[in-house]
C-alpha cells in the first residue's frame, strides 16, 4: 500500500539549519512562526480562532535515511525511533502542538514552532485533550532527567 499526501500550506519559521532547534532536556520551543495555508483550503479554517492550541502534522521534507534506533540529544542512551521524536523515520511525519496567536485569513501566527522555514505542512487539527495530568507518563524521558545533574 502507498499513500500520499498533499501539503496543505508551509511554514514560515526563525529556523533555517536544524542545529537552530532547541532540542535535549530542558529545551523550550517559544518561538513565533506562521503557518501559511494554501488559499484553496482558506475554508477548511472556519472557526479555528475558538481554539488555544493546534496540532500540526508536517512532513520531514530535508531528512534521508531511517533508523529504528535514536540517540535522542536528551539522553545518553539508545531507544527505538517510535519511542523518539527523531526525523529518521520510516514515515517522516512530525507533530507539533502550537498556540495560536491569530488567524489572519490564510496565515495562521502561532508560537512554538519547532519546524524549519519552508516546512510542508500536512493538516491542522484542534488540540483536545481528555488525558489528567496525573495519568500522563513521560517513559524514558522522566529517567533521563532524573538522572541529570541538578545546577
Amino acid at each position: 500500500m502507498t499513500c500520499t499526501f498533499e501539503p496543505i500550506g508551509r511554514v514560515r519559521s526563525p529556523f533555517t539549519e536544524p542545529s537552530e532547534i532547541p532540542k535535549g532536556l530542558g529545551a523550550e520551543h517559544r518561538a513565533e512562526g506562521v503557518l501559511e495555508i494554501e488559499p484553496r483550503f482558506e475554508a477548511g479554517l472556519v472557526d479555528i480562532e475558538g481554539f488555544s492550541h493546534l496540532y500540526v502534522l508536517w512532513v520531514f521534507d530535508r531528512v534521508d535515511g531511517v533508523e529504528l534506533t535514536a540517540w535522542p540529544p536528551s539522553d545518553d542512551r539508545p531507544h527505538g525511533v517510535f519511542a523518539t521524536r527523531s526525523p529518521q523515520r520510516p514515515n517522516p511525519i512530525g507533530l507539533t502542538v502550537v498556540e495560536l496567536i491569530a488567524r489572519e485569513g490564510c496565515r495562521l501566527r502561532v508560537t512554538g514552532v519547532d519546524m524549519l522555514d519552508g516546512t510542508p505542512i500536512l493538516d491542522i487539527k484542534p488540540y483536545l485533550s481528555s488525558v489528567p495530568p496525573e495519568r500522563l507518563r513521560r517513559g524514558w524521558l522522566a529517567e533521563a532527567e532524573a538522572r541529570r545533574p541538578r545546577a
